[in-house]
C-alpha cells in the first residue's frame, strides 16, 4: 500500500464513522418514530436519563453538544408532551433543572429495550471480544482528538 493509498484509507476511516453514525441514528429513529419521537427528542430523554434528575439544562446542553437555545425549544415539546418537568433551583434562581416526569421513565423504560434490542441486531455477526477492541479503539482515538483540542487542559491533569 502506496502513502497516499494509506493517507485516502485514514481519512476514509473518519468518512465510515460518520456514516455509521448516522446510519446508527436513522435506524433508531426509525425504530422510535411510530412513538412520535423525534431525534432530537428522544436523544434528549436518553441523556436526561443517563444523567439524573435534577440536572441543569446548561449541563444538559453541555453534555449533548449542542448551544442551549437549540435545546430549549425540545425541552418546551418534552413539557408538553408531559414527559419532563423544569424547576428553577433553590440555591440560584437563574439556574433550571429538568427532570423526568413518571410518563417520561415509563417511555424511558419502553425506549431502552427497544435500543438494547436494536443494538442486538446491528451487532450480529460481531464477536464480544471485536466489540471490546471496537470500543477500545474509538475511545482511544477519542480521547487523542479531545488532547488535541484542549492541549492544556492534558497537561494540567498529568501534573
Amino acid at each position: 500500500m502506496t502513502a497516499e493509498n494509506r493517507d485516502w484509507a485514514e481519512s476514509s476511516n473518519a468518512e465510515r464513522v460518520a456514516r455509521l453514525a448516522r446510519l446508527w441514528r436513522m435506524v433508531a429513529d426509525a425504530e422510535l418514530a411510530p412513538l412520535g419521537l423525534t431525534h432530537s427528542r428522544w436523544s434528549v430523554l436518553w441523556k436526561l436519563y443517563r444523567m439524573g434528575q435534577q440536572t441543569s439544562q446548561k449541563d444538559l446542553a453541555e453534555a449533548l453538544e449542542i448551544e442551549l437555545a437549540s435545546l430549549m425549544r425540545t425541552l418546551s415539546q418534552l413539557e408538553q408532551q408531559a414527559l419532563i418537568e423544569r424547576h428553577c433551583c433553590e440555591h440560584d434562581k437563574r439556574v433550571r433543572r429538568v427532570s423526568l416526569t413518571q410518563a417520561g421513565l415509563d417511555l424511558l423504560a419502553f425506549i431502552r429495550q427497544r435500543i438494547i434490542d436494536l443494538r442486538a441486531e446491528l451487532y450480529q455477526g460481531v464477536s464480544p471480544e471485536q466489540l471490546e477492541a471496537f470500543e477500545f479503539v474509538l475511545n482511544r482515538i477519542s480521547e487523542n482528538a479531545v488532547k488535541k483540542l484542549h492541549p492544556d487542559a492534558t497537561d494540567k491533569e498529568e501534573k
